[in-house]
């Protein structure tokens, strides 16, 4: 979750995909990033992911337990 601040002063947690759309539609002053507050408009920004990255990034890999016995 990333840390986001609104042109009203409020925060807010969201999902890396609701980031991007936030940006797109300027409804954000800036976000929080590891290494500090990325201003929009001010700051340099990465390139938006592509929306088949999206849909890579919310898969999850599970190993599950193999259910065959040894004989």
């Amino acid at each position: 979750m990333i840390r986001v601040l609104y042109h009203d002063g409020r925060y807010d947690m969201v999902k890396r995909w609701t980031l991007e759309m936030l940006i797109e539609q300027n409804r954000i002053q800036g976000f929080r990033r590891a290494n500090g507050w990325v201003r929009i408009g001010k700051d340099k920004l990465r390139a938006p992911m592509s929306s088949k990255s999206r849909e890579d990034e919310r898969r999850v890999p599970v190993d599950y337990p193999s259910t065959s016995k040894p004989h």
